[in-house]
């Protein structure tokens, strides 16, 4: 799985860091992935960060 963040549209809320923390940073004042691929350990909690961010901003596949 590959995760992607549209760093145009995020607002830097920090939720997907909170959900998933071992895939998310946040760089300066926006998201950042910082596992690529995710691990398949983490591919459940990051697809909830994805479902939870309040711009829609990330994008897994």
């Amino acid at each position: 799985m590959k995760a992607t963040i549209d760093v145009d549209a995020c607002i830097g809320c920090g939720l997907c860091v909170n959900d998933c923390p071992d895939v998310f940073e946040m760089a300066a004042d926006k998201a950042a992935v910082k596992a690529t691929p995710v691990p398949a350990d983490k591919e459940d909690a990051c697809k909830t960060a994805a479902t939870n961010c309040p711009v829609q901003c990330i994008k897994v596949e």
